[in-house]
């Protein structure tokens, strides 16, 4: 038989277990009914120990076809230490749910989550001020817009809760709608935000070694307009603006976050990866493995992975070559011979799940006019998240969560590579 037309078929093999496994049927004993890979078509038995198809192309040809190769890929032998042999298969993975937990944490989440947003807040430096007149401070502005987001509501629905919070001791006193809706636009809270979504992830850092990335939008009321000269007329689109985010697959919580432009310079998701990494890493996360998509494929975004000691799981484009960096070397080879690959890269689905909940929590669009404002409601988003996952993690793993730990050094967030 021409070896390539027999690679041919164990790569096709290969193809249709990933794609249709959760298909396969065990008949009885060594055979298998096995879908078509053309959608709508009848499937075929497949025959383990007699090494039979009903298909075509082994019927009329006698060779191992695609679908004994995909039974193959499907099940696993291994051989216990007494001499036996244990046939394994490949299942449907489904994420379990505590629900005593679940529910736990959702009835106590309305007096937990101010608290928590407190001595969270309480580590914020107040930033120096200059001309004008004295500000809300720094720490009451972000806990009056957390309060705010939690609650999905508007600036002057929030009133009593923040009232409840004067009484408690959680802010000096109640600012006035002006004074909130101002502390929402104040561009110097920008980068304390960020700060606080690492911070409020870092309590869950024994449990998270393996992290995803990818990029999501959050839509705005505003138009951005430009006229077309080919057409000779205006146009316009709605604005969104874009959360690069590095998430934890075991907890779903955000590691690192930063919030741009849905286009433009900077904006872009590879160059937006390594200062994730660095943000993460300053925090003392252990960076075992990163998973992203192919439009993180790149040699620096492979190095920068491999220098924080962790492993890069992105699959290759259909075009990419063998050769390059080492790094891209070495991922090249995993991709191609590994077939644990793909058990490691769809992990990177916890991402696209914790951007679907935090949507559902707090909104998928931003309430806010303003550009600022608009990168602030999104990282107070994310902030509101991680408090209800700790919260959550409180009742399932018996993590307290607790923020103590001395700020983080800025220039370790933007710069910097590890020992």
């Amino acid at each position: 038989m021409d070896a390539t037309a027999n690679d041919s078929r164990r790569a096709r093999g290969q193809a249709l277990a990933q794609s249709k496994g959760k298909r396969f049927r065990h008949i009885v004993g060594s055979k298998y009914l096995v879908p078509s890979a053309q959608d709508g078509a009848a499937g075929y038995v497949v025959d383990v120990e007699a090494g039979q198809c009903s298909c075509p192309d082994h019927e009329e040809r006698a060779v191992r076809c695609k679908h004994l190769w995909a039974v193959e890929f499907f099940r696993s032998e291994v051989t216990t230490p007494d001499g036996t042999t244990v046939v394994t298969e490949a299942v449907r993975l489904t994420c379990s749910q505590d629900w005593v937990a679940y529910h736990a944490a959702k009835d106590e989440e309305p007096d937990v989550m101010p608290v928590l947003l407190h001595s969270l807040c309480a580590r914020v430096p107040e930033p120096k001020q200059g001309m004008g007149r004295p500000r809300i401070p720094a720490r009451d502005a972000i806990y009056c817009s957390a309060m705010k987001v939690w609650a999905k509501d508007a600036h002057y629905d929030t009133g009593k809760m923040l009232r409840e919070g004067a009484a408690l001791g959680h802010i000096q006193r109640v600012p006035s709608l002006a004074s909130r809706i101002r502390a929402m636009e104040r561009a110097d809270l920008t980068p304390i935000l960020q700060d606080l979504v690492t911070v409020s992830a870092m309590p869950l850092r024994g449990v998270e070694t393996v992290f995803a990335i990818d990029s999501t939008g959050f839509g705005t009321s505003t138009f951005a307009r430009w006229f077309d000269e080919k057409h000779g007329k205006g146009t316009q689109c709605r604005r969104y603006v874009k959360l690069h985010a590095m998430v934890g697959t075991r907890t779903n919580v955000y590691t690192a976050v930063h919030v741009t432009e849905s286009v433009g310079n900077g904006t872009g998701d590879c160059p937006n990866l390594v200062p994730l990494l660095h943000r993460a890493h300053a925090a003392g996360f252990q960076l075992d493995e990163v998973t992203a998509d192919k439009a993180y494929l790149a040699h620096e975004v492979l190095a920068a992975i491999e220098r924080f000691h962790g492993t890069p799981f992105i699959p290759f484009k259909s075009g990419s070559l063998p050769t390059g960096s080492p790094a891209w070397e070495r991922m090249y080879i995993k991709f191609s011979a590994d077939e644990a690959f793909w058990a490691h890269y769809h992990q990177r689905s916890n991402v696209e799940a914790t951007f679907a909940a935090t949507k559902k929590r707090c909104g998928g669009s931003v309430m806010s006019i303003n550009p600022d404002a608009q990168y602030n409601e999104v990282l107070l988003k994310c902030i509101v998240y991680n408090l209800s996952r700790l919260i959550h993690f409180r009742h399932e793993l018996g993590i307290e969560a607790t923020f103590d730990a001395p700020r983080l050094p800025p220039k370790l967030l933007t710069a910097g590579s590890p020992a």
